[in-house]
Order: structure tokens, then sequence, then C-alpha cells
């Protein structure tokens, strides 16, 4: 017995299954989290490393190299990279997409500890290894001002009170303080007075690590009472500092306010950020690789409300930038757009049937389907994202074509005066085979996505599930629930409403029609031949002039700019650059509602004053004229008129791993040797500028940073008794802002730093200044062991994959997408490198590159899958290459209807494409297989070609018009937060409609040309494959 017939002998059966399935889908709507995109952020590890003084040559050979090397031995890593710039060493280890984020930490844990043991001994702190990119962005910033207090005291009660408060929060990986003042003691030593005194500055280090020390002291134990012994040797105030003795000179203490300056001051002060010009600092929220932003951010404004009340009145709290906002936008445009769809539906089913009672029955498919697919998302632990979303936008037209078939082939029989009990059956079961067989097609089509690696993977999996369930789901229900309904609902004679008296001549007259050009096109069936030649070599074309992409930009009404200025540019000097392109923006971009700059961020881990950045948030995408686009090109061009440095304008892209910042063509030269690196830059640089396809080119690795090198002389040195470490050690305290202890204040411990004063550590000769004492006690100038030269060299190096890297990044021209400078930086590599090198792409290139190679597997092996699903189906492999002949048609379709909107090939539109294929398929198997149950009836074949044809032209009708409709409000894209999806709604409506037009006529054609089947009278058919 068949479903059909199962549900209408036990119709109560029926229904409870169906509402089973809504219970059920209701529990996992419940339980569902709330995302922008699936989450596609590989497991990244960060190790960090501080060595203050160090220059990038001795960060790489002492710390990055030995580090590399042992985290290199941990499984499943897909990148390793690091820089090594001054003092600092920054390490991101990539992981495949499938490893646990907590794994892979402890992983890298365990082979950084092994490794200490080959680090400098005299490092500041030991690797920190975090859970986070250290290339991330931040996805919340919340400003922190006072009127009353300074930058020193708001950063204190930011760090102690407000980042405790929110670092709790799920999700959060770490919290930045952007502009950063944090409390230290600052020694500032005179070399004058220093050596006045017969001292260096190594014996008042010597002097304060002797008397800043607070050791556990024990207990006293009595007979029935202990005592906790503590000793206060810990100094805490500047007052403490400078009456310290550091020295005993012929019974006069000398004391080290005698000879330097303590003063509590920042631990950095080479950083500051200003809102709109006005010094601050700001909290930024910065995610886990895979955590739900949308969660973050809606937790994070719960603990806002909450810390505005708490702080103290003379405090201002505010939000500056909140990526999330976009995210919720989108997610709500999803859902009206799942309204408007729903809306499009109803109306087609109702115009074809034009009968409300009738046109219910195939509509209850729609919220039992939909709401079923939460409960498949929830068993496979996904999300309510942009994605699943979108699915169950596009399921709304697809679930309802099996209960349109079903009520209308029913509907057919109760015409002809059939009982309805009997007209039920029959109707559904004559049609039962073609339901199955649509729906396993177009669910079959998503079966290669499972096999599909990576970001791409992860992005179609959901999409692919969730759309594949929705429409298996339908298939039962048109199955079970709408014969029963077709029953339960039916008065005994259909009588006809005025409205479909109206307008039945028209559909009568448009069947009548259609058989009558039908005929006519059986008799130059050649033509069919031509039509599907032009629709593939239309593709051929079209695929050759359609720019690709990996995803269209979106309006999220922000951008940012990221400002380098000269190696060697002071931290004054660049201060005063941001100041002057805070006031261009100010000038220029009358739409900003947030103007947040930082001059060189501390946490950037670049380690040099010489970089800055700039966020805009802009007004609401309704209340301006300009694009977010064009803002960003107008800002790149008036930037370029201050010459201190460079301005890039960069706009996040929609999908992207780890939301990386940066431009979107990013091209990494490898190579072990680091002079043919040197050699080989300028040359490809200069490529790239020439290029038309780039606006600006950078490349991250430069090697113009002014040093001065400094060689001791060994023997002479030897000859007056002083080593090497005594220079090094005299130099590192001068001039390194060294760490020299630690002070307590208000419960909490910050650090001492030493160095000179400012101006006797401005210019090379100030080196003459410092003394270091022989091993008999005198004190002699190091000008005497050493030589000075000035010279170049690059102030950051870094390394992809263990090798030494430059990574050039370059911003598109109008109209050119990341394809195209993919595909320029080819060809300049290909002009420019010799065999030597090696390239590799990153950042978004590499997403899309990844991207494109995906889909086109995907798009074969689903095509491979359906044909074979359909040749086990007809029980033929004939029958399934007719059916399949309306892909090309299709696809022909969908890249004409991109090619005309001016939109491009990118992961939405390969998904529409990827669905194209189901869709299409539906309408060729309706018409063959009428066909088939014609030819078994005796009818010969080209009259059966044409009656089945006629049968089916309103199911076809429907079904296409619906699934179309319920695709349109995508293609309209209606709000700021659409555009990227556009394309997916564009590729499903253009493809079926053009399909749709060509289908009626060429696979009737196509049918009578290739078929082998051969009419019979007694029900069976002849059949020769």
């Amino acid at each position: 017995m068949s479903l059909p017939s199962i549900s209408l002998d036990r119709p109560v059966m029926a229904i409870v299954m169906n509402i089973i399935i809504v219970l059920f889908g209701l529990l996992g709507f419940y339980f569902l989290g709330v995302r922008d995109f699936p989450a596609i952020d590989p497991p990244n590890i960060n190790v960090r490393t501080s060595y203050s003084g160090a220059n990038a040559d001795i960060i790489e050979s002492q710390i990055t190299e030995p580090l590399e090397k042992a985290i290199n031995g941990v499984p499943g890593i897909k990148n390793i990279t690091s820089s090594s710039s001054q003092g600092i060493s920054n390490i991101t280890v990539e992981f495949e997409l499938g490893n646990e984020l907590e794994a892979a930490a402890n992983d890298v844990r365990d082979k950084v500890s092994q490794a200490i043991r080959q680090l400098p001994p005299d490092l500041d702190a030991p690797p920190v290894v975090s859970k986070a990119d250290a290339n991330s962005d931040a996805i919340l910033s919340m400003t922190v001002r006072s009127n009353t207090l300074n930058q020193l005291q708001v950063t204190d009660f930011a760090t102690n009170v407000l980042l405790e408060k929110l670092q709790t929060i799920p999700g959060v990986s770490t919290i930045q303080i952007w502009g950063e003042k944090r409390y230290a003691m600052r020694i500032w030593m005179n070399p004058t007075k220093l050596t006045a005194y017969g001292l260096t500055a190594n014996d008042l280090v010597a002097a304060l690590q002797r008397e800043n020390v607070e050791l556990p002291s024990g207990k006293l134990a009595g007979n029935y009472t202990d005592l906790t012994v503590r000793t206060f040797g810990k100094l805490s105030t500047e007052n403490d500092f400078n009456n310290l003795i550091i020295a005993n000179n012929n019974n006069t203490p000398v004391r080290l306010g005698d000879v330097a300056t303590a003063v509590l001051g920042p631990e950095n002060e080479e950083t500051v950020l200003k809102e709109s010009g006005i010094p601050m600092i700001a909290l930024a929220l910065v995610p886990q690789p895979g955590s739900n932003y949308v969660a973050i951010s809606d937790e994070f404004y719960k603990r806002f409300e909450q810390l505005k009340k708490d702080v103290p009145e003379d405090f201002t709290l505010n939000i500056a930038l909140d990526n999330t906002k976009f995210i919720k936008s989108s997610i709500f445009e999803v859902q009206e757009t799942l309204a408007i769809a729903f809306g499009l539906v109803i109306l087609i089913i109702f115009l074809f049937f034009r009968d409300w009672l009738i046109a219910i029955r195939p509509l209850i498919d729609i919220p039992v389907s939909l709401i079923g697919a939460f409960f498949i998302m929830y068993l496979f632990g996904f999300t309510i994202n942009i994605l699943t979303l979108l699915a169950i936008v596009l399921a709304t037209g697809l679930v309802v074509d099996d209960g349109i078939v079903v009520t209308e082939n029913i509907y057919k029989k109760l015409e002809k005066g059939m009982p309805k009990m009997q007209a039920a059956r029959e109707g559904s079961e004559e049609i039962y085979f073609v339901v199955i067989a649509t729906s396993i097609t177009l669910a079959v089509v998503f079966l290669p996505i499972i096999f599909l690696q990576g970001f791409v993977g992860r992005l179609f999996r959901e999409f692919g599930i969730v759309l594949s369930g929705a429409v298996l789901i339908s298939a039962f229900v048109s199955l079970t629930l709408t014969p029963v309904l077709n029953v339960l609902l039916t008065k005994k004679k259909p009588v006809h409403s005025w409205f479909y008296k109206v307008t039945e001549p028209f559909f009568a007259g448009l069947e009548n029609g259609y058989r009558t050009l039908l005929t006519l096109f059986t008799r130059v069936r050649w033509f069919a031949l031509l039509l599907l030649i032009a629709c593939f070599g239309g593709i051929y074309f079209l695929f050759k002039v359609i720019p690709s992409e990996l995803a269209p930009l979106e309006d999220r009404s922000q951008f940012r700019l990221q400002v380098s200025a000269p190696e060697g540019t002071s931290f004054d000097y660049m201060d005063e650059y941001m100041s002057q392109i805070t006031q261009l923006v100010i000038d220029s971009v009358p739409e900003k509602t947030v103007l947040l700059t930082v001059t060189a961020p501390s946490f950037a881990g670049s380690g040099s004053v010489n970089s800055g950045f700039a966020r805009i948030a802009l007004s609401d995408p309704t209340e301006r004229t300009r694009s977010q686009t064009e803002i960003a090109n107008a800002m790149n061009k008036n930037a370029s008129s201050l010459t201190q440095g460079r301005v890039f304008a960069i706009q996040e892209q929609t999908i992207s791993t780890n939301r990386r910042g940066g431009l979107p063509v990013a091209f990494v030269l490898q190579n072990i040797n680091f002079d043919k690196l040197r050699t080989a830059l300028p040359t490809f640089m200069e490529e790239a500028a020439k290029s038309p396809v780039f606006q600006q080119t950078d490349v991250d690795l430069k090697f113009n940073k002014p040093e001065v090198n400094i060689e001791i002389l060994r023997e002479k040195a030897a000859d007056l008794g002083i080593s090497v470490a005594d220079v090094s050690e005299a130099l590192q305290m001068a001039f390194s802002n060294r760490r020299i202890g630690f002070f307590n204040m208000n419960g909490k411990q910050y650090q001492v730093l030493g160095q000179w004063e400012r101006g006797y550590r401005d210019d090379p000769t100030d080196l003459k200044n410092i003394y270091v004492k022989t091993n008999k006690g005198a004190l002699i100038s190091i000008d005497n062991v050493v030589t000075i030269q000035e010279e170049t060299s690059p102030p950051t190096i870094y390394h992809f994959n263990r090798y030494k890297s430059a990574t050039i990044s370059a911003g598109l021209a109008p109209g050119k997408t990341i394809g195209d400078g993919i595909a320029e930086m080819e060809r300049i590599a290909a002009k420019v490198l010799d065999t030597s090198f090696t390239t590799a792409l990153t950042g978004s290139s590499r997403d899309f590159a990844e991207s494109a190679s995906n889909t086109g597997f995907a798009f074969i092996l689903a095509l491979i899958l359906i044909f074979l699903i359909l040749a086990a189906q007809f029980e033929s492999f004939i029958d399934p290459v007719i059916i399949m002949l309306t892909v090309p048609m299709a696809i022909c379709g969908a890249l004409l209807s991109l090619y005309l909107l001016d939109q491009t090939v990118n992961i939405f539109s390969q998904i529409g494409m990827i669905m194209l294929i189901g869709l299409v398929t539906k309408n060729g198997i309706l018409i063959v297989e009428f066909a088939n149950v014609l030819m078994k009836q005796g009818t010969t074949k080209v009259n059966a070609a044409i009656e089945a044809s006629v049968m089916r032209l309103r199911p076809i009708l429907m079904t296409s018009f619906a699934t179309a409709l319920g695709a349109l409000p995508i293609a309209i894209s209606l709000g700021a937060a659409s555009t990227s999806r556009a394309p997916l709604g564009t590729v499903v409506v253009g493809g079926i409609v053009f399909s749709l037009i060509l289908t009626l006529f060429v696979i009737p054609v196509m049918y009578i040309f290739i078929s082998r089947r051969k009419p019979t009278l007694d029900g069976s058919t002849e059949n020769d494959y």
C-alpha cells in the first residue's frame, strides 16, 4: 500500500503525524541560536612574546624561529603566519575548519612550553598563548570619558571596573583598550647626575631590585595562637621611590631623587584614541573564533545599561561602533522577505485555482514543512542565520509545489464527476511517483555539498540541508495530509465561483494556444537543437564576461581608514598627521555619526608608532544620498592630498573568515632567501602600481627603518675590563624602556619602568654619555669601546608557513572584483618572479579562491547524481538526458539575468545555480513521466509528448511561478543589508522564467527526437533504454 492510501484509510493518523512534525519544529526553534552567517571561522591560536628593546632580527632568530619550529609539529595546522617587530613576536596558527578550538589551543601550549628553554633567559614574560587571531577585528566598542579625571585615571577605572564586567560575556576572546594609558612608575634617569655621583644605570637598577621586595616571612607559633609575620618592603608612591637610598658616598646617602625622577605616569606614552578629535579611551570586544555575535551583543547591551547606572556621575559611556546592528537588520530583512514570499505564493495559487477552499490545501504544506525544517536545524546543530533563513524563504515557493501537483490532479478527477474519496485516492496514486521523483531530485542536488571542504562547505551545508529537509517534509505532507484535506474540505460536487467562470476562458485559451504553438514547433524540430546550442554558447560567453567575487559588498554604514607613515616617523608627528585626517573626515564626510581615531595602536602588535587607524560610522542608508562605497572611494581620493603618509579606506567584506580587516586582494610572496625578496619587491610593486585593475597598492615588508648599529670592539673592551654584557645592559637601560620591577597601588600590581630622560636620548651623539664600570670600578664612556653606523633595516620581518614572506595588498579600481585582482597579481608574478619564489593568497582573496574551486566540483557532482537517480527512477538512461536538457537552459537564463542586471558570479549566485539544477528538472520530470504514461496507453510518441505537455501546463506554470515569486523578494533586495543576497534571487527567478519558456517547447521536441520508447496497447512500454 502506498502512503496516500494509508493516509486516506487512517486520516486521524495522517493528521497526528503532521501535528507531531509541527510540535518538534517549534521545540527546535525555541532552542536555536542566532548569528549572521554559519560559523566559518577556523580555530586560530595566537602566540605573543614581548622582549623589550630587541629589534626585528633578534626577535625573529631568537624567539619566532624556535617557536615556529616547535609549533609546526602540531597536527591539523593550515597556516602559520608570524611577524617579528621591535620588541614583539606575534605568531598566528590557523587550523583546519573541523578542529576543536580548545584542543588546538592545548596542542600549541604544549609545544610552546617545550620551546621555552630555547628562548632568551631575560624575556619580560613567557609567551602568551590565546584563543584569538592577532588580526581579528572588534565587533563592538564603547568609549569611556570623564570631565574631571585624566587618561591614566580613566584607563585605571576602565581596566579595574568596566573590563572585569565585560570580560565574562560568553564568546568574548579579549577586550582591547584603545588609547590605553596604564599606570606605571617611570624612573627618568639623568646620565649627567649619575656620572657626577660615580654611578651607572645598573647601580640604580640593582638598588631597586634589592630594596623593593616583599618576601613571605612565615609565622610565629605560640602555645595558643599563631601570628602571621608580614614584612613591608614594597615601595608604592612617588615619594617612596624618590627617597630610596641607592648608594652611600663618603657617608652621604645618594637618593634616587638625586640622580633620577620617579613619576607616576603612563606605561605606554605613545598611543592615543580620539573621538572627533577629543582624547578618551575605548573598550573593544573581540569575539572568539566561531562565537555567536548576536548573543554577545545582546548580553553586552544588558551589561551596558547596568554599567551606565553604576559608573560615577562625571563618566560618560557611549557605544562607538556596533557591527552587530547590521547582522540584526539583515536577519530582520530576511524575515520580512519570508512574509512577502509567503504572500506572493498564496496569490499565485489562488489565481490558478480561483477557489480559496482549494487554494488553502497546498498552503498547509508551507507552515508544516517550514516549521519542521527548524527541527532539522536543531538536530544538525545549525543556527538561525542569513543562509538558513534564505533557505526557508526559497523553500516557501518549493514546498508548496508537491501540494499543488497533488491537489491539481485530484481536482481534475473531481471535475470529471468522480466521487471525492476515489478522486483523492486515484489522483494522489497517479502523481505519487512524480512527487517522490521531484522531491528526491531536489534534495539530492545538495548531497555533494556534504563533501565540500573548508568554509564554503560550511556555508552551503546549512543552506542545502535546511532546503532539502523542508522539501522532503513537504513531499511527506503532500502525500499524507493533502489527500486527507482534499476529502475533508471538498464539497460533494465542485461549484465554481464567478471569478472562476470569468477567468476560465483565459486558461482554456492559454492551453489551446500552447497546443497550437507546440504542434507547429514539432514540425521545425531542428530549431530546438539550435536553441540548445545557443544556450551552451551563451553559458560559455557569459561566464567569460561576468566578473566573479566572493560576495558583493554590503552597505554596513561604516568603514575604516588604515594609516601609515614612513618608517622612523615620531609619535608626535604621527599624532599631528592623524589630527589632519580627522579634520579631513569631518569636512568631507557630513554623513559620519562616529569618528574614532587611534594613533600608534598598542594592541596591534606592530610595536611601531608610524601607524594608526580611523573608524567611521555613517548614518542610516535611508538618511544619506551617497552609498558607503562612494564615500570610501571619495575618501581615498581626498586623502591623497595629505602627503605625509598613506591612507587606505577599507570596507568590511560580506563573508570573511575571522573578520580580518584589510584590502580585498592580498598576495603573498615567499622565499627562503631574504635578499631575493628585497630585490624582487620593488619591481613587483612598480608593475602593480601601473596596473589599471588596482586603485592602491601596499606591501607589509618595508626595508627603510632607520637604525643605529653599534659594534663592540671586543679586544679594546677586554683590555679595559669591560664585558660585552656590561655594554649591552648599559644601552638597554638607557633606551629600551625596560621593566625593572613592580609596585602595588590600590591593591593592583603595576610596572616600574626605567629609561633616560627624553633630552638625553634624542640624538645618536647621546651614546657618548653612557658610562660603564670597569672591573676596577672606574667609569668609562662606551664611546671608547664601540663603533657606530647608521643603516636602514626592515621594521618587521614576516613569515608565511615558515618562509620569509611579503604580503602585497591592493584595493580594487571601480568595477573590478577580487577575481580580476587575483588574476592580475598572478600575471605580474609570472612576469617578474623566478622559480625560487612561491606565492599564496591570504585574507578575502584566499576565501574567494577556495569558494571558486569548491563550487565547480559540487555543480558537476550534482549533475551526475541527478542523472543516476533519474535513470534508476525511470528505468532508462535516455529519459534522464531529456529531463536534464532543462539545466543548460536554466543556467543560461541565470547568467543572462546576472549580466543584464550588472551583478557578479559569487557565492550566493553559485548556490542559486546548484539549486536550479533541482528546480528545473521538476518540469522535465512532469512532462516525460506523463508522456510515458500516455505511450503505455497506446498514444503515438508525437501526440504523447504534445498531450503530456498540455496536461501538465497548469501545474508547471503554477509551481514555476510559485518558486519564482518566492525568490522575487530576494532578487529585488529590499533594504540595505540585502544587496549581497540579490544575485541568489536573480539567478533563481531568471533561471526559472527563462528555462520555463524554453522547457515547454524544447523538452517535448527532444522527447520526440531522443526517446526510444514505443507505444503499446497492453499497458507496457517497450524501452530501448
